[in-house]
């Protein structure tokens, strides 16, 4: 079922915008500590300027990193089938090797799971699994979605999946609690089980309670990246960054 609300939108007021050159926007949590990736190094800039960084170019490109656990942040290294999990000071933890382990996993989307597990998506089984890396144990596999993956969103209760077909939320004990079908739909950013959804150069505001789909009422501008953090919108336009207030009721 789709159910989009063209009725209503939601006003997105401009706080700032402030100039940034970066290659990919990672977070700003609730204290303004700034993460981010630039010339294959990921950043964590805290509010006085300091910043700390980690670089492993052995392993090519970083696909994607995830800093929702800050003591356990995970990048993840598709074209070595790798995720290396680090600290809060940027120290790697552990290391998980995709192609060694049993039985192997060929990943394409990787996000932060409660205690030590990750939500991955094996392609070769096309499908959502919970992985807990320590026990290098597989504690929930999902149905086999039938389109292609277009991103992997979690936090410590819920995973979002959106396929190209299907926006799909999961609880952490694996159950699937809702389907929505996918109307053009290419990114997804949550926060406090919120979603914002990207459909070319609109943005759109998914409640954590409903099921509609309510236009973000914004500017014309480049939405290269965007991120939600509480009532706060972060949209980076590759040369600025755009901080909103939502109103959200």
């Amino acid at each position: 079922m789709t159910i989009t609300s063209q009725e209503s939108v939601i006003d997105a007021k401009l706080i700032s915008s402030t100039d940034l050159k970066v290659d990919q926007v990672v977070d700003l949590d609730n204290f303004e500590t700034f993460y981010f990736i630039r010339d294959n190094t990921i950043y964590k800039q805290n509010k006085d300027g300091t910043s700390i960084n980690y670089s492993n170019y052995q392993l090519g490109e970083i696909t994607t990193a995830n800093t929702f656990n800050p003591l356990k942040i995970n990048l993840f290294y598709q074209d070595f089938n790798m995720v290396i999990i680090l600290d809060n000071r940027l120290a790697e933890i552990f290391k998980i090797d995709f192609n060694t382990i049993q039985p192997y996993k060929n990943v394409s989307h990787v996000s932060t799971g409660f205690d030590n597990t990750l939500w991955v998506f094996n392609v070769d089984f096309q499908k959502l699994e919970l992985y807990d890396y320590k026990a290098n144990k597989t504690r929930f596999s999902a149905v086999p979605v039938q389109s292609l993956v277009l991103d992997l969103e979690s936090d410590y209760n819920f995973c979002w999946l959106l396929t190209e077909k299907f926006l799909y939320q999961y609880n952490y004990f694996g159950s699937m609690i809702s389907k929505i079908e996918n109307t053009g739909f290419t990114e997804i950013s949550k926060s406090n089980g919120h979603l914002i959804l990207k459909k070319e150069d609109s943005l759109y505001f998914k409640h954590k309670k409903k099921e509609d789909l309510t236009p973000i009422k914004l500017p014309k501008l480049l939405i290269n990246q965007f991120l939600l953090t509480n009532e706060t919108l972060y949209i980076y336009d590759l040369e600025k960054l755009h901080k909103y207030q939502l109103k959200i009721n």
